[in-house]
């Protein structure tokens, strides 16, 4: 390969990147509408758009990540009570990717039952939505990878879903122990055979990473008819 040719496929790679942040910025800048909740399995709506489920240990900063990528402040609602919401909150992005809001999981406060829900109901969600196309695995830059976030990933790996890890609040940590998160997640997702390669990191107050995340998520979007 000579210099040239490295040079347009460096261009080309740029120009794909370039195209997919801006698909991703016009896709969420769409209208995103709260339509469905669904406590048991056969409450789900029927089966139709490309879904991508968003999970996490309370508090990871799930609402506000949703929020912050559809541009709305109230859109997801995080419970005051950690813990308390057993619910699936589907969100519908322009008609073209469902966004679904799963229960926390990992709250040490949470009633039996509340647990039981990632081995029930979320589990049969995660192994039987055939439109589900992944699940955004939320974990805290600030703070160690619990044995909840480990048990988490195994009954994703059970499930034969795809899921890719995203760090949140990154604001709140310094470069050097951010590499370290960044890298220690690497390490992390090669151990798992369902998950994504590509570590995301991102803070919903500042905005840093939104843009690459919603370039991955178009990728999984319907197309424009």
């Amino acid at each position: 390969m000579d210099n040239h040719e490295a040079i347009s496929e460096n261009d080309l790679e740029a120009c794909q990147k370039l195209a997919a942040l801006e698909a991703g910025r016009l896709l969420f800048a769409s209208s995103c509408d709260f339509f469905f909740a669904a406590q048991k399995l056969e409450q789900l709506p029927a089966a139709g758009r490309p879904e991508v489920a968003f999970a996490g240990r309370s508090n990871v900063g799930k609402s506000s990540l949703i929020n912050a990528l559809t541009g709305q402040h109230s859109l997801a609602r995080a419970s005051h009570q950690p813990g308390r919401t057993r619910q699936l909150n589907f969100f519908n992005l322009g008609n073209r990717l469902n966004l679904v809001d799963m229960p926390g999981y990992g709250y040490a406060e949470a009633s039996k039952s509340v647990k039981e829900d990632w081995q029930g109901m979320m589990f049969d969600y995660l192994r039987g939505r055939v439109t589900l196309a992944r699940v955004i695995l939320l974990m805290d830059s600030r703070i160690e990878f619990k044995a909840s976030d480990f048990a988490v990933m195994e009954l994703l790996d059970r499930a034969a879903v795809t899921y890719q890890l995203v760090l949140t609040k990154i604001d709140a940590v310094k470069p050097a122990a951010l590499d370290r998160k960044t890298a220690e997640a690497e390490e992390l997702v090669k151990k798992h055979g369902a998950a994504f390669p590509t570590i995301l990191a991102t803070s919903s107050g500042t905005g840093r990473g939104l843009s690459e995340l919603r370039a991955e998520l178009v990728g999984l979007a319907a197309a424009t008819s």
